[in-house]
């Protein structure tokens, strides 16, 4: 019996790994994430909008269920999840988010403040006046291409015709892999002006060209203050903008006033509004500023609204300031003018993304008046047929009278054929010999009703045959002669700018660096407590004097600090945080107090504390490191004086941990404890002293599977039947261990 061979190819393993992961790369930078340079449109907003033209959902109609069109898209045209179109569907509805919106929405569809569109099956839409007529008004005269859907049973435009630069009006965003789009939107006007500054001098410049588009125009208002910056940034495609929102006095009765803030940055739209009013009460709760008496937003579909009042004496200048200082008041904008250009993506300058636009737009006006040059030379041939008929309509009638066919008749007005027709004489065949019609002639004669054969209506023949003659004449100077197309675009545009046009929203200006002058702080001496989990807080020195027992029993950290210090936590991993004390809430002795989570990079579920203690002591100190696997080391507190919040405070070796960290400076002795219940007594002195990025010393010789439990850090003096210990480190009492079948059998006399 014959086995079948099989036809095993071998393939180097890395090289399918690099085409799968090239070819998805360019799917999603292509297909799903970037938006075309040509009409600014993702691949879904596209198929969204064309399905929308599809379904005559048009802008004087009724609106229909989002659902409906969702459901449409997807299953023609966009075959992924619905959730990723509706979402598109809403983006495009939402005013606060696009320069110009594309659909027109009605229900709910989300809010500045961040909430959330209701479902598809609530919502309904239809397309803005504005997208049919600038979008899609074109898409019956052949000026795109087509290509076949997911399946190839039904077309979809590769393009839509836009004649507007939707790319800057809407600007966009988008992360594919390896890259993303942040382009943001522009004035309507503005861009149609440096559209036609391009059309009349293709060699103009950025510069050059932003004597008309001034810069971004969200749709939130605001100030843009880097205005000198510009210039690059619309040169290199890339840069960052610096936003901020428009912030108003009110003067209010008996000397009062009032900071209204009446537009946002463009990045607070959503949830960010809500940090930006938690930002502002946190600096209240922590007594950065205290000229503010009540916050309250006000904001409604009017517009925004943030209010707050303030004291009488309130330092209105330096306020402001620091709300752009301390909040996302004062925000950055990061542009990425990254689009798909000629198939691939490009960071493009502006002067290349009107340079795509412009190039594209011919084309369209191209395709667009070839195919009305052809309907109308196709109406001509008509015409002149019917004119040349109602001269011979009585030889034509005797024809058709004397025919037995319509292809008889038809191959007598084409060929002059008249075999088979009875005519009344033989001049009349002569003539019926002498017929020479078009194909599309002869049929639309075939086709004429008598009452065309009136007076006035070969008149109204005639006057449709003269138009179509002058309508001729204009494609085809439009067709030939580049002047005169410029001059069809630009009067478009014009017309656009005309119904949809609106005045700048954003203010473009040079600003100066903001400039806020923090209050110092008082600097006072406070008591630190820290609980067993993981709460921390300050008190008054004087209170803890009052509650020192009651504080030392309850807490497992307690020291007096300055206000103005910082606290160390060391952890196991090998990480060292550092909270600043004026960041502890100062509460009274019975308050709770704030996990260390919360005020730090901390994660209580991830690591856990070995040592903690302000950084005054700290870098005054040598601190020993000890770990599970018995390394050790001497390392200086000055190097734990960083600005940075987390820092590595020692390597470790993989799967290695640290088990004590402490202050060795008054301290003469170690002893380490293992798991397995051996001990091992030495000089301090004998440790090495290293750098923080030093693995350390071995410093006992552990059994198979055995580790360290514990280090202990011992004074000169001890007992021979009792080792008194004391870890002044983190401020613990004496410890009285005992030694007993090889187990430390612990006497407590204070607190852990």
């Amino acid at each position: 019996m014959e086995t079948k061979q099989e036809n095993v190819i071998p393939t180097d393993y890395a090289e399918v790994m690099q085409k799968s992961y090239i070819d998805y790369a360019m799917s999603v930078i292509i297909s799903r994430a970037l938006p075309d340079v040509r009409d600014g449109l993702k691949p879904v907003q596209r198929r969204t909008l064309y399905d929308m033209y599809e379904l005559g959902i048009r802008y004087d109609r009724p609106y229909r269920k989002c659902a409906r069109i969702v459901g449409d898209t997807m299953g023609k045209y966009h075959p992924h999840g619905d959730s990723s179109i509706y979402e598109a569907l809403v983006v495009m509805a939402q005013d606060f988010k696009k320069g110009k919106t594309l659909v027109d929405g009605h229900g709910n569809f989300g809010s500045i403040e961040g909430d959330g569109a209701a479902a598809m099956r609530y919502t309904e839409a239809r397309l803005e006046k504005l997208t049919q007529d600038v979008f899609l008004e074109d898409l019956d005269k052949n000026v795109v291409d087509f290509m076949p859907n997911f399946d190839e049973t039904e077309k979809e435009p590769v393009v839509l015709p836009v004649r507007i630069p939707n790319l800057l009006v809407n600007g966009a965003d988008g992360i594919a892999v390896g890259m993303a789009t942040s382009i943001p939107p522009h004035n309507l006007g503005e861009v149609v002006d440096a559209v036609k500054a391009y059309m009349k001098n293709n060699d103009i410049s950025v510069k050059g060209l932003m004597r008309y588009l001034k810069g971004p125009d969200f749709p939130t208002g605001g100030l843009v203050v880097n205005k000198d910056d510009l210039l690059r940034i619309y040169e290199t495609g890339t840069g960052k903008l610096r936003v901020r929102g428009k912030v108003e006095t009110v003067k209010l009765k008996g000397g009062r006033q009032q900071l209204v803030i009446t537009e946002i940055p463009y990045t607070m739209i959503g949830a960010n509004i809500g940090k930006f009013l938690n930002d502002i009460a946190s600096l209240v709760e922590n007594k950065k500023t205290t000229d503010i008496v009540d916050i309250s937003n006000q904001s409604s579909k009017e517009g925004i609204r943030i209010v707050l009042d303030l004291k009488r004496d309130a330092d209105v200048e330096n306020l402001t300031n620091m709300l752009y200082k301390k909040t996302k008041l004062e925000d950055t904008f990061g542009v990425n003018m990254l689009a798909v250009a000629d198939g691939r993506p490009e960071t493009l300058s502006l002067k290349q993304v009107i340079e795509h636009h412009v190039d594209f737009v011919f084309d369209v006006t191209t395709r667009k008046y070839t195919t009305l040059l052809n309907k109308e030379q196709e109406k001509k041939e008509i015409q002149e047929g019917l004119i040349k008929a109602c001269d011979v309509i009585d030889l034509i009638i005797e024809i058709l009278r004397g025919s037995k066919n319509r292809e008889q008749v038809k191959k007598c007005l084409v060929e002059g054929v008249t075999e088979g027709i009875r005519f009344k004489g033989k001049s009349s065949e002569k003539a019926a010999q002498k017929l020479h019609f078009s194909e599309k002639q002869a049929a639309a004669i075939l086709d004429m009703r008598l009452y065309k054969l009136i007076g006035l209506e070969i008149e109204a023949l005639q006057a449709d045959y003269a138009e179509t003659m002058k309508n001729i004449a204009i494609y085809e100077d439009i067709l030939n002669n580049y002047d005169s197309m410029a001059e069809v675009i630009m009067k478009e545009l014009d017309q656009i700018k005309k119904e949809y046009g609106t005045k700048r929203r954003t203010v473009i200006e040079n600003a100066e660096e903001v400039v806020y002058e923090e209050k110092k702080m008082e600097e006072m001496e406070v008591t630190f407590l820290m609980d067993r989990f993981g709460y921390m807080r300050t008190i008054d020195k004087s209170a803890y004097e009052r509650n020192k027992e009651a504080a030392n029993a309850e807490n497992k950290y307690v020291f007096n600090c300055m206000n103005t210090d910082k606290i160390c936590i060391f952890t196991d991993n090998g990480k060292m945080h550092s909270i600043k004390v004026a960041d502890i809430p100062l509460v009274r002795f019975r308050d709770k107090g704030t996990p260390a989570d919360n005020l730090s990079n901390y994660d209580s579920a991830q690591e856990r504390m070995l040592y903690v203690a302000p950084l005054a002591s700290v870098k005054e100190n040598t601190l020993l490191f000890v770990t599970a696997a018995s390394m050790c080391k001497l390392v200086s507190g000055a190097e734990f004086d960083v600005a940075k919040r987390t820092i590595v405070s020692t390597k470790l070796a993989e799967e290695d941990s640290l088990i004590f960290v402490g202050s060795a400076d008054e301290m003469e002795q170690v002893v380490f404890q293992s798991e397995g219940g051996y001990f091992l007594r030495f000089q301090k002195q004998d440790i090495s002293a290293m750098k923080k990025t030093s693995i350390g010393v071995r410093g006992m010789k552990l059994a198979e599977g055995d580790k360290l439990y514990h280090a202990y850090l011992l004074e000169s003096r001890y007992n021979t039947s009792k080792l008194e210990l004391v870890d002044k480190g983190v401020g613990v009492s004496p410890l009285l261990f005992v030694a007993w079948k090889g187990r430390w059998e612990n006497e407590q006399t204070g607190r852990v």
